[in-house]
């Protein structure tokens, strides 16, 4: 995987887009994550910056309702 420094990730109930760029500002990643394999996909990456968008069902995770 190229080199990434900062991590857009689009909040959503099940499925995440997440599109990582490197220091130059290209891709360098986008994939589509579920739930499950979210965690296990950002303890594999070296520390980044990463900024987060959510939608309207994004609310969900702040409600607790996990």
């Amino acid at each position: 995987m190229n080199e990434i420094s900062i991590i857009g990730l689009d909040l959503a109930k099940n499925v995440f887009q997440i599109h990582g760029a490197g220091p130059d500002g290209k891709v360098v990643l986008r994939k589509k994550l579920n739930r499950g394999r979210l965690l296990e996909f950002f303890a594999s990456l070296p520390i980044c910056v990463v900024a987060m968008e959510a939608c309207a069902s994004a609310h969900y995770w702040g409600r607790g309702d996990r």
